[in-house]
């Protein structure tokens, strides 16, 4: 994460901070100050807090990741060079407006299902290079992170499936091939297969593009079978505000959306001199 916050800031330096230099003293010591312009979730800020304080830029926290904040609450006030600030000043702010709104993103879709005992979690559609940032902002706004990379676990896709025959071929090569630690989770878009996956024991079968009334007809199925028992089910594909009560009452274990990365609106905050 520190590499990544190192390539912002010289992606946004470029060859130097030419209006700064021009028209601010080069030792001129300040006071500034974050405020929210906007409601949410905070989250990131202490990264922003480390991030200030390792170019020696005194920093104060006000309020703390998790916290629901309101239009012109304090953040964080700094203490430090005039200069170091500005530079720091829109790296800082992008990367806190982007937390901030994956966790509350994530806030509200947990707060929707929090009577139901289902989780909701994020996926890999975060934006490029950024995503452990996107990541810890799901966790922050109270959703499960899933996979942070490719290593975490076994998660055959349809593209697998695709590059090596049926589901359930995917799945027992899966199990000869992989660690017992390693936990394996399997994409199915029918009954049969979900039957088939869950009977030969994967540990997550996920629901893929079905509507509530395929899903509870799964569920029902496995339940009918008695192994509803043998896998987590979870459910992804398109699911909004306005669905995901209907999902999570079906019973499923997981709920996963994309959109909480893909598609979360950034919070707006504002860095002032005083």
């Amino acid at each position: 994460m520190d590499k990544i916050i190192e390539y912002m800031l010289a992606e946004d330096e470029g060859f130097g901070d030419i209006t700064s230099n021009a028209v601010v003293d080069e030792g001129k010591d300040v006071n500034a100050y974050i405020i929210s312009k906007d409601e949410g979730i905070l989250a990131g800020i202490n990264i922003i807090r480390d991030l200030f304080e390792e170019y020696g830029v005194t920093a104060t926290f006000w309020l703390n990741d998790g916290v629901e904040i309101s239009k012109n609450d304090l953040l964080i006030s700094f203490k430090g060079n005039a200069r170091t600030i500005l530079l720091l000043e829109r790296t800082a702010l992008n990367l806190l407006m982007r937390m901030s709104g994956v966790a509350s993103a994530a806030g509200k879709y947990v707060n929707l299902v929090k009577d139901c005992g289902v989780r909701v979690a994020g996926t890999r559609k975060t934006s490029p290079a950024i995503g452990k940032f996107d990541k810890y902002a799901l966790g922050v706004g109270g959703a499960d992170t899933h996979r942070f990379a490719l290593d975490d676990m076994v998660l055959i896709k349809d593209n697998h499936i695709a590059s090596c025959g049926t589901p359930l071929e995917a799945l027992l090569k899966a199990k000869s091939n992989v660690s017992f630690s390693k936990k394996i989770e399997i994409e199915v878009e029918t009954l049969d297969d979900a039957i088939d996956c869950v009977r030969h024991g994967a540990d997550i079968v996920m629901l893929d593009n079905m509507s509530p009334n395929q899903v509870s007809e799964v569920l029902s199925e496995l339940e009918r079978l008695d192994i509803r028992q043998n896998s987590l089910i979870e459910v992804s594909g398109g699911i909004t505000e306005d669905t995901i009560l209907e999902y999570a009452g079906l019973g499923v274990d997981i709920i996963s959306i994309g959109a909480l990365t893909h598609s979360s609106r950034s919070l707006n905050f504002s860095l002032k001199i005083e």
